[in-house]
């Protein structure tokens, strides 16, 4: 797989897993719980994740082709999927309705629901991977996908061992900014996926 398509890769599951937006979210679901006590429910949700998103990395379009649906079709569909969700980070409605979770699902263990799904393997994650996966076919480009994939889990993994350091070095402010960056970069690769859908529907047809 080439440098520039490895960087495209990395940058769709960063953008979409989000781990900045999801520090503030872990700190309000593990309030006053001691080190030990987040750290593991720190593992536990992003294992559950990861293992939800190989498993449709695996066999998610093999699913879609069962259903009759085509993978220049769910192509466009993601891309619309990721641009509200990119239009939801950029006025942070997405957070809002992630904390509006949290507040809904007080848990003693948050660490599979909501925390690993959906907060961590939503909809656009799921979405994401699946597309990834179908551009880069064969055995390798799984691979790449996935391990990509789990690259980005594990910085997710340590955003939460730092939440406390990071939420005291960003501020509310800061956090804020960082996603909607990330909402603007991510409205711009959901647009590419769009017009890959509608071109391959058009060499198809």
């Amino acid at each position: 797989m080439e440098t520039a398509t490895l960087i495209t890769t990395f940058a769709a599951l960063f953008i979409v897993l989000d781990p900045f937006a999801l520090v503030p979210l872990f700190l309000a679901m593990t309030r006053g719980m001691p080190a030990s006590r987040r750290r593991t429910i720190a593992l536990h949700s992003c294992l559950t994740a990861a293992a939800l998103l190989c498993l449709f990395g695996a066999f998610g379009e093999a699913v879609l082709g069962f259903i009759g649906i085509s993978m220049p079709a769910f192509r466009i569909a993601g891309g619309v999927l990721l641009f509200l969700t990119a239009l939801d980070m950029l006025f942070e409605r997405r957070t809002k309705r992630r904390e509006g979770q949290v507040e809904q699902d007080d848990h003693e263990d948050p660490s599979i629901f909501p925390l690993a799904i959906p907060l961590i393997a939503g909809p656009g994650a799921i979405a994401t991977v699946i597309l990834l996966t179908g551009e880069h076919s064969g055995y390798l480009g799984l691979t790449w996908v996935l391990g990509m994939m789990l690259f980005v889990m594990f910085m997710v993994y340590l955003s939460f061992l730092s939440a406390g350091m990071l939420e005291h070095a960003l501020g509310k402010t800061g956090i804020s900014v960082v996603t909607r960056v990330l909402g603007m970069l991510l409205a711009a690769l959901a647009v590419q996926f769009v017009l890959d859908g509608l071109r391959d529907t058009i060499m198809i047809g």
